[in-house]
């Protein structure tokens, strides 16, 4: 496929090696020649220097063939304009965009977006996103990333073991003799920049392992003690920053649990003032999040999950420390350099957000094409779970999984059939038209779209 993207910051970078890695003939670009020349030398791209939005750059960059455009620039008036230009003059297929102003987003203005007025087909809105991811983990504090799928059916969920986890060491073929009812499997292991993807069941867990594994929702706290995680869902919430993430986490949490409460910490005095104004259901603290003295009045000491979503990675950190250290007993922050993140579980801190590949997952659920449903980008781009109809063209009809000739790099975590969730064993067989959660290791997406659709 042909993709043009506009943008080579975080986002428009990580999805461009990301569709890259599939042989994707992939152009970036970017008014700064310095993010040019970075995107260029880290993935197999093409490179234009330019403004997104300008019709004599993109027809450089080749839209005139190209299949998709993905507008991730900073500007969202140059994002918007770019589809237009797309639409308009080069007849794009399909286009993408992220659009961050709640001025854009407001509903009261759905109208906009349409084939007669601004043609975008799927609007990316970064703090929605955000603010729901964060949001699924205060439900679950023990995960570092929770994703719900199958129309609710079923969770993914990644946890970290810890030194109490009564599964180290354990053969993973034991787990079926050991946990009988539970419909849970696992499909991914991290060992620090090591993926492993089980297949004959001999690999073993080991203390500080990243573990994504699939259940059914109705054993996920089954499964998570399984793990040694039996943190409850906290009914207080602290969120430093004010922003509009912070505002969404407070509505979305009041709206979840009417009876939890949650206190936003902000130091622009004009932001505090209309988070009270809107927010009544919020407590409002006006200060510095690296204060201490701030943090006590907030109530760090005695809250169950403490939140530092402002627009700086340095304070996320460094409050959602000093948080754990006055007794925050969960503690998530948000952070856009990728280069952080493989560093909170060793800092202490519980979970990490991290915007952009949160993006991505948003993004590449309209990008992978056949019968693929849903997509979640897993902890540090190392792959994807894919949510995704069996066609009854594909080889794996009617084959038990174990004789079923499944690319390396690819584990199937669950299956849905007729409302009914089916974990999966070595001896499950696929039927036409099953729903599957499944892992693909990256750049094994495609892969993983082939077998399902038996589209050789």
């Amino acid at each position: 496929m042909r993709i043009v993207i506009c943008g080579a910051g975080l986002v428009g970078s990580a999805i461009a090696s990301h569709l890259a890695a599939e042989q994707n003939d992939v152009t970036v670009i970017d008014a700064d020649s310095e993010k040019i020349q970075r995107v260029v030398e880290h993935a197999d791209v093409r490179g234009v220097v330019g403004v997104a939005s300008h019709p004599d750059v993109l027809t450089e960059a080749g839209l005139r063939d190209a299949q998709l455009l993905i507008a991730v620039t900073e500007s969202d008036e140059i994002n918007m304009v770019a589809t237009q230009v797309a639409h308009t003059i080069f007849h794009t297929p399909t286009r993408i965009a992220r659009i961050r102003s709640w001025a854009y987003l407001n509903p009261e203005f759905r109208d906009l977006y349409g084939s007669d007025h601004m043609p975008i087909d799927h609007i990316i809105s970064p703090e929605e996103e955000v603010s729901s991811a964060v949001e699924r983990q205060l439900r679950l504090p023990g995960a570092f990333d929770v994703k719900d799928m199958a129309d609710g059916k079923v969770q993914l969920i990644g946890v970290l073991t810890k030194a109490n986890c009564p599964i180290l060491s354990t053969p993973l073929r034991h787990l079926t003799s050991l946990f009988p009812e539970l419909s849970m499997t696992i499909i991914a292991i991290v060992r620090g920049s090591q993926v492993i993807v089980p297949r004959d069941g001999n690999d073993e867990l080991q203390e500080g392992d990243k573990v994504y594994f699939v259940c059914d929702v109705d054993h996920t706290q089954r499964a998570m003690a399984a793990f040694g995680h039996t943190e409850t869902e906290a009914a207080t919430a602290v969120i430093a920053g004010g922003g509009n993430i912070g505002m969404l986490l407070a509505e979305k949490i009041h709206e979840h649990n009417a009876s939890a409460s949650a206190t936003i910490i902000e130091i622009d005095k004009q932001q505090a003032h209309k988070i009270a104004t809107e927010l009544p259901s919020a407590s409002v603290v006006c200060g510095d999040t690296l204060d201490a003295d701030i943090l006590e009045e907030a109530g760090v000491a005695t809250t169950g999950t403490f939140l530092s979503v402002s627009n700086d990675d340095e304070v996320n950190m460094l409050s959602a420390l000093l948080a754990k250290r006055m007794g925050a007993a969960h503690t998530v922050a948000l952070v856009n350099n990728p280069g952080f993140v493989p560093l909170m579980s060793t800092l202490g801190i519980d979970a990490v957000v991290n915007p952009p590949q949160i993006t991505v997952s948003s993004i590449l659920e309209h990008v992978r094409r056949g019968r693929i449903i849903d997509v979640h980008s897993v902890l540090e781009g190392h792959g994807e779970v894919l949510e995704a109809e069996i066609s009854p063209s594909s080889l794996l009809v009617g084959q038990a999984l174990r004789n079923a000739r499944v690319p390396k790099g690819l584990s199937f975590g669950a299956i849905v059939r007729k409302g009914e969730v089916i974990a999966v064993r070595g001896e499950t067989i696929i039927e036409a038209n099953d729903l599957v959660i499944l892992y693909a290791k990256q750049g094994r997406a495609a892969k993983a779209e082939t077998l399902l659709s038996g589209d050789f």
